[in-house]
């Protein structure tokens, strides 16, 4: 079936074009209304706030299934891992790195002597934490923070993954304050 035929009008595209820029303008002139009042103390800061001063004030989010990897830790701080590779394999984007060593204590076969996961491979999909037998892996940090200069720091070691701070940097990822 042949396209139908625009109309002289519809050729122009003056309608859409002047419906985006009311649109653009009812927004703008909305948000400095809102601005103003909040300026003048007539009217709370949220309302008039339309950015966010990132990453002194970060945006609240709901508890989600699904956030940052975490280690779980045995009573000694060691890792629950036992490097079984179970994550790994039930893994669709294939991020997850182990390599197993042996563990000194003997009720325990093997321990991951490198447990890497490529965060800018993951698609959050929740397999490995679901395929672990030991419950040693763990989604529920709630941080969502991928802000690295480098892709070097979208590569999470043991090291980092057994970290409990929220605000932890991994070791060979560039800090996010640069010195001037």
């Amino acid at each position: 079936m042949p396209k139908p035929k625009m109309t002289f009008v519809e050729r122009l595209y003056l309608p859409e074009i002047s419906k985006g820029l009311a649109l653009t303008s009812r927004h703008f002139f909305r948000n400095l209304w809102h601005h103003s009042l909040a300026s003048l103390g007539l009217e709370s800061r949220d309302r008039a706030m339309v950015t966010i001063a990132y990453p002194e004030v970060r945006r609240p989010y709901p508890l989600v299934a699904r956030s940052r990897h975490r280690l779980t830790k045995r009573e000694d701080g060691s890792p629950k891992c036992v490097a079984c590779m179970m994550c790994a394999t039930a893994c669709p984007a294939d991020c997850i790195f182990i390599e197993a060593e042996e563990h000194p204590d003997p009720a325990i076969e093997k321990r991951p002597r490198h447990f890497d996961i490529d965060m800018s491979k993951c698609v959050y999909c929740g397999f490995c934490v679901e395929a672990c037998p030991e419950d040693a892996i763990r989604m529920d940090t709630g941080s969502f923070e991928l802000a690295y200069f480098d892709r070097k720091g979208l590569v999470y070691d043991k090291e980092f993954l057994l970290n409990d701070d929220p605000h932890a940097v991994p070791a060979h990822a560039e800090p996010l304050s640069r010195g001037n």
